[in-house]
């Protein structure tokens, strides 16, 4: 565990041996280096292995680092298609651990970090993308009154409130002037497209919070619900999709690459395959809703380079991350220039 995040052990296993059925201890627990957010540490008992994902210490920006509601989508999850790890417990008491926290089954698997695949044969690769699209696509059409998720967030104004929410968000973190995200700040709020429909959304889903099978193309876990709710699912499909038109050096963007010759669905293929699978004629809008979820990634960016100033930044290559939110800002006005041309 690195310093800042270190937590009483013993505590920790007095808590478990209570309230953790099947739990038998001594525990050995390493933090993942992974994750800008909520810090997960993986533990290891001589029977089981867990993983811990709790809220950072320090003080935390409005509705952040929500692991509560995390730990609910999840456990309504378990019901349904989409894949996702097991929940085994919530402690919302900061005296265990110092913040609230709670335990899931550790997933073994594979998880990518580049959506090139270096590694991957172009069939593999395209059978990759392929599963991503149906798990996105299954995550946008769970039936949100079966697994009593009605509640879990207000389908109307979504993108106004997701705006309002993210530039706040990025004023409480803000430690330069960029002008790209001034300009997004006021152009987004004043051009919204209709609301059009509501489901569940993830809010993150990327590659690298995808576990997949050890051997097989399949996803087994989709990991990090932190800033799911109910809202619009075009939405979470563009953030899911804007890499297409980030370079490489952004975020390991899609830009710029041979698809064909890698075997990587072109973009206009990989929205008609969503569609397909959910039942859409198309999709509108889609130009703005990417250009509002690269001014959200700027804004979440900027939050990482707000917590490194504040000392609870949860990774270890959260500055790498954190200077990527001037030029992701820049990239998100220059699609809205492209829709405004």
């Amino acid at each position: 565990m690195r310093e800042k995040y270190r937590f009483n052990k013993s505590r920790l296993e007095t808590y478990l041996e209570y309230n953790l059925p099947l739990y038998r201890g001594p525990t050995q627990i390493q933090q993942f280096s992974g994750g800008q957010s909520c810090p997960t540490y993986q533990i290891y008992t001589p029977h089981r292995t867990y993983v811990l994902r709790r809220k950072p210490p320090g003080k935390l920006l409005p509705s952040a680092h929500a692991i509560e509601r995390e730990y609910r989508v999840l456990s309504a999850l378990e019901a349904s298609e989409v894949p996702v790890p097991k929940v085994l417990l919530l402690c919302e008491d900061s005296n265990v651990i110092g913040t609230p926290f709670y335990i899931m089954e550790y997933v073994d698997g594979r998880i990518f970090w580049d959506l090139s695949l270096p590694d991957m044969s172009p069939m593999e690769r395209y059978a990759i993308f392929d599963e991503m699209n149906k798990v996105i696509s299954q995550v946008h059409t769970v039936d949100l009154s079966t697994l009593h998720l009605n509640d879990f967030g207000k389908p109307c104004g979504y993108l106004s409130r997701q705006i309002h929410r993210w530039t706040d968000q990025y004023r409480s973190s803000e430690t330069e002037n960029i002008a790209a995200m001034e300009d997004l700040i006021s152009w987004l709020p004043s051009n919204l497209p209709p609301e059009g429909t509501s489901s569940l959304v993830h809010g993150d889903f990327r590659i690298d919070n995808l576990i997949f099978d050890l051997t097989e193309t399949r996803i087994v876990a989709v990991l990090d619900w932190e800033v799911s709710t109910v809202g619009n699912p075009v939405s979470d499909f563009a953030y899911h999709c804007m890499l297409w038109r980030l370079p490489p050096n952004i975020f390991r963007g899609l830009s710029g690459l041979n698809l064909k010759a890698l075997g990587i669905p072109s973009e206009h293929e990989y929205v008609e395959n969503y569609c397909t699978r959910t039942n859409r004629s198309g999709l509108d809008y889609l130009d703005f809703h990417i250009a509002f979820n690269m001014f959200r990634l700027a804004a979440i960016l900027q939050g990482i380079k707000g917590r490194i100033r504040d000392g609870t930044a949860a990774s270890a290559d959260a500055a790498a991350h954190a200077a990527l939110a001037r030029p992701v800002a820049e990239a998100g006005w220059r699609e809205v220039e492209a829709i405004r041309s």
